[in-house]
């Protein structure tokens, strides 16, 4: 926001003054007032030029760390969500709508909830209670994979590095109660005050899944140890952080070494017959398997009907809930109060049948038009990069021949997956919250299962269509546009073509500069993962990025005093800002409306009107130490003082806040 005070302010700081002199001489005497900062202008920051009314309309709550315009989006959506659900439960239209409004009305029926209590879960705990001998361990364990519950261990599909047009299923590290194996080995006194609260939590959930008084002391302390022994072979969290350290393939039918896991009956039972998995840690795995052959039964019962109570905590009665939120709530996400019934429900259909969701709300709030229009503007600026690249006075000509490989190959994918789901699910009824959750669960996880396997790695997005998300996907080398996004204040179907482009189109040119920049470049044509850069283009694009860099460096954060944006750390997206603004100005050229002057103010107007926002000084200390995107003000005023286009549009000199000197100004594709 611009450093001009609110006229309501200053006009009290007025009417203070005038009421506090005692006489006109002493009035005489006091200095002025001071005067308040002039109102922000286009050409001295643009971005509170554009969202001066929106700031106006949208002051920060108290309570609330941020608003901004794409946050009310999401708000938006969610509130389409819940009105969808709602005509779903009243009059569903399809097989589809009746599974969602009979889940949706179980969830929200919290006397019904109340009074099924644990009953959902009891056939899972009777299977767990009827582990007798070792052998019964690994089949209870791929059951409860199968019903979405992971224990032990992890197991799910990811893209093949190796293949890029496949997925295979990935044998990871997991199992515990808590996010990071070194809670578990840490000795410091935080960390020792978070395991004696973990171990209350722990007591609670074995409680209320019928662990009897006199035992509750020696089966906490069984999952904690076997926790334990889990966290002590496990890797730290740092050296996952790289997807290359989580990738070793191996024959699935080396899985036979790991006898007491059934490995390859686990496989078996997900559904998976591909002749290929991950295993990145096999010390691991050859440990799971040793404590599946020397711990006994009674401490595996212990584990598993605590995982069992603690997945599904969030979705039965109210005790389970309350002891999920006193710690998992309240200590470990420092909220303050439950969300609303509704949102809870609407949060669970979202994580057990979001896919389902997504595909009605996609039928519901996407219109032909919309769509139309959308995939329209993602083919021209993807036709516009691929005419900068080949223009580019910086690419070699071998980079510039596997950019146009990659790009002619580029899919765009708008609304919901090309691919849809078998919807074969199980009917839920609306008297038990929880067993529709299983039920939900279960459907998924089947549904994920099936994408492990040749030419399934274009099967499903890794965001849901009711949620809104623009991205590209470099492994698929694809565009993703969800249903949610295609709204306003991205792709507002009521408004011209100049804030189409300047919103939806930059946002795309954003995502598909991606295909072709210091990350895109990592991954050519054929789905290999080598650079197609020579050493000349390196150099070239850190030269640009670096001079970026620079420029952001010196830009104020918002809200905190003394503090100046980090831009190495937000380097990547700015760059991509730069370049969404580049490609979709010259997109939108090519419209007939481009010749107004009034049009390609509207243009970079609707870019800046994108980033409106307002933060709590404590949410601006997070965003600055994490975030790698700039602060909305940047991010709208950043790549338009490069913008010869801009200073001519809004008559913005050199000598101006919004416009850089020639040789000064960054670029990439213009």
């Amino acid at each position: 926001m611009p450093n001009a005070r609110p006229l309501a302010l200053a006009l009290i700081v007025a009417l203070a003054a005038s009421v506090s002199a005692p006489d006109a001489d002493a009035a005489k005497k006091k200095k002025a007032a001071p005067k308040k900062a002039a109102a922000a202008t286009a050409c001295s920051d643009f971005y509170g030029f554009s969202n001066a009314d929106w700031f106006k309309a949208n002051p920060l709550p108290a309570d609330v760390a941020s608003v901004s315009a794409l946050g009310q989006m999401r708000e938006r959506s969610v509130q389409q969500q819940r009105d969808l659900l709602d005509g779903a439960m009243r009059a569903p239209q399809g097989n589809v709508q009746k599974l969602l409004g009979d889940f949706w009305a179980s969830g929200l029926d919290e006397a019904a909830v109340e009074a099924d209590g644990s009953n959902s879960i009891a056939p899972l705990l009777a299977r767990i209670n009827g582990i007798r001998k070792a052998k019964d361990i690994a089949p209870s364990l791929a059951a409860l994979h199968q019903v979405g519950i992971p224990v032990l261990f992890n197991f799910s599909p990811d893209v093949d590095l190796a293949k890029l047009d496949r997925h295979i299923g990935y044998f990871g590290q997991g199992g515990l109660g808590l996010s990071d194996p070194e809670f578990y080995t840490r000795s410091d006194a935080n960390t020792k005050a978070l395991m004696e609260r973990y171990r209350d939590y722990v007591k609670s959930i074995l409680t209320l899944t019928g662990t009897p008084k006199e035992q509750l002391d020696a089966q906490v302390q069984s999952v904690i140890d076997l926790e334990t022994r889990i966290a002590q072979a496990s890797r730290p969290l740092t050296a996952l952080r790289d997807p290359r350290a989580n990738y070793a393939p191996v024959p699935a039918s080396g899985l036979k070494q790991y006898k007491r896991l059934q490995l390859r009956e686990f496989l078996e039972a997900q559904g998976v017959k591909d002749d290929t998995v991950s295993m990145a840690n096999p010390q691991l795995f050859a440990q799971l398997d040793a404590l599946v052959g020397s711990l006994p039964p009674a401490q595996w019962q212990a584990y598993l009907r605590y995982h069992v109570g603690n997945a599904m905590a969030p979705y039965l009665s109210k005790p389970f809930r309350d002891a999920d939120f006193a710690f998992r709530g309240q200590l470990l996400r420092g909220e303050t109060t439950p969300a609303p019934r509704w949102r809870q429900v609407l949060d669970a259909i979202n994580t057990a049948a979001g896919p389902m969701l997504g595909r009605e709300y996609a039928a519901r709030y996407l219109p032909a038009a919309t769509d139309a229009r959308a995939e329209e503007i993602a083919k021209q600026v993807r036709a516009t990069l691929e005419r900068q690249v080949a223009e580019s006075t910086w690419l070699s000509a071998e980079a510039k021949a596997a950019a146009k490989a990659r790009l002619d190959n580029l899919k765009i994918e708008i609304g919901t997956p090309n691919r849809d789901l078998d919807y074969t699910v199980q009917p839920m009824g609306r008297g038990s919250f929880g067993s529709n959750m299983l039920i939900a669960s279960t459907w998924r996880h089947r549904e994920e299962m099936k994408r492990i396997g040749h030419g399934n790695a274009d099967r499903r997005w890794d965001v849901l269509p009711q949620h809104p998300a623009l991205a590209y996907d470099i492994a698929q080398n694809r565009l993703i546009a969800t249903a949610a996004t295609l709204q306003a204040p991205v792709l507002d179907m009521s408004r011209d073509a100049a804030t189409h482009y300047g919103t939806y189109g930059a946002l795309v040119a954003h995502e598909l500069s991606h295909a072709v920049d210091n990350k895109g470049r990592m991954i050519d044509v054929d789905g290999t993962i080598k650079s197609w850069w020579t050493p000349a283009d390196e150099a070239a694009w850190q030269e640009r990025a670096g001079k970026l860099a620079l420029q952001y460096d010196g830009y104020a954060y918002p809200g905190l005093t003394g503090v100046k944006v980090d831009g190495r750390q937000t380097s990547e997206e700015n760059a991509a800002d730069l370049a969404g603004i580049e490609l979709a100005y010259d997109a939108f050229s090519t419209d007939p409306s481009a010749a107004s002057e009034s049009a390609k103010q509207a243009f970079f107007k609707a870019w800046a009107q994108l980033w409106a926002q307002q933060n709590s000084a404590d949410a601006a200390k997070v965003l600055v130490a994490t975030e790698v995107h700039a602060p909305g003000q940047w991010r709208a005023n950043g790549p338009l003082v490069n913008q010869p286009a801009f200073g001519e549009a809004y008559q913005c000199k050199a000598t101006t806040n919004m416009q850089k000197k020639p040789e000064e100004q960054v670029s990439f594709w213009r």
